[in-house]
């Protein structure tokens, strides 16, 4: 059997998640979607829709769905699904697992490929961030969790914007741009997320392009070519300015940066660097990715990570006459970006 695709969704408490799974779970869009969630809360979803079995921890719904609480933990939820799927007992395509709005979504991502069984059975699809515009400014200052959920996302969606001024949400997504320059954004309504747009993403994808903004890379560029530029208390890069000139004062410790090169890497030289400051600094690296130009291949090599789990590819060959540039986004909680420039530095050949 294929694998079955995984979306998890996070955001904080109020951003909408349950408005967005109402709609997947009720809308007539012909797909059988497991949703696993962290409890039933009697909010989350209306009883009218759903059929429920008394002590069951799955429900199944009127269009196809079901839905299951997390029992235990996540690992033996998600392989009693496979396994009843397996067996014919359970239908269903896709799994969205949604996190509480406090939860960090690296440990949930870590499941798909720290544990073998559920690696076997399923494909880690996206994290979707749903941010809430009219309260984001205040979460983001305050809350790790909030600032934690942005960079770990594959796409972002930014919710009530209707209730704010548009310089507001301007400046909301610019804050977010750089503290997670691989996501796109779009601001929903929550009728009008098209399911295509929260599905088979691929954001976990290896070979997929290597999505960062290009206007981002290009302000990299200008403002600083030796690389080492950080972002200190009184920066007053743009990052830091709203768009009209004010300041948001608060210097988030979730940040991105990207490393650009010319010259190719020496693989062994890049492998014990990466080996390095994974293990010193990866609780703190949220998501990191990378199309590298290797010495002693003809093609490119894709490698991305989590936390302390990180992983390459052989991607394509370089197309005939295309630039062999390496590029990198890291996106972590206070990295040392100089370290970081320094050591990959030396790795080049």
């Amino acid at each position: 059997m294929s694998l079955i695709p995984a979306t998890i969704l996070t955001g904080f408490l109020g951003a909408g998640k349950t408005t967005l799974l109402k709609r997947v779970l009720t809308e007539a869009h012909g797909q059988k979607i497991a949703v696993v969630e962290n409890e039933f809360g009697q909010e989350n979803i209306d009883n009218d829709i759903l059929v429920s079995e008394p002590g069951e921890q799955i429900i199944q719904l009127n269009n196809g769905c079901v839905c299951c609480s997390i029992r235990e933990d996540l690992r033996s939820t998600l392989s009693m699904l496979a396994e009843k799927r397996r067996k014919g007992e359970l239908a269903f395509d896709r799994v969205v697992i949604e996190t509480t709005g406090l939860a960090d979504p690296g440990p949930v991502a870590q499941t798909f490929f720290m544990d073998d069984e559920i690696a076997e059975s399923y494909l880690l699809d996206s994290i979707l961030t749903l941010v809430d515009a009219k309260h984001a400014a205040e979460q983001l200052n305050e809350r790790q969790e909030a600032r934690r959920q942005v960079g770990f996302a594959d796409q972002i969606f930014i919710s009530k914007t209707d209730l704010v001024a548009q310089d507001e949400v301007d400046a909301l997504m610019h804050r977010l741009k750089h503290m997670n320059p691989r996501a796109p954004q779009k601001a929903v309504h929550f009728g009008e997320v098209a399911l295509n747009e929260v599905f088979d993403l691929r954001g976990f994808n290896l070979n997929a392009k290597l999505d960062i903004d290009p206007d981002f890379l290009q302000e990299d560029a200008h403002d600083h070519h030796d690389h080492d530029h950080a972002h200190g208390e009184h920066c007053d890069h743009p990052s830091h300015a709203h768009g009209h000139g004010h300041h948001h004062h608060v210097d988030d410790d979730v940040k991105s940066f990207v490393f650009k090169a010319e010259r190719p890497f020496d693989p062994a030289k890049l492998e014990d660097f990466l080996g390095a400051v994974v293990n010193i600094y990866g609780q703190r690296m949220l998501r990191y990715k990378g199309v590298l130009h290797m010495q002693g291949t003809e093609r490119k090599v894709i490698f991305q990570g989590v936390h302390q789990l990180m992983g390459s590819d052989l991607g394509p060959a370089w197309a005939e006459g295309e630039p062999r540039t390496s590029k990198m986004v890291f996106i972590g909680i206070d990295l040392p970006q100089d370290i970081f420039v320094q050591g990959l530095e030396q790795c080049l050949v």
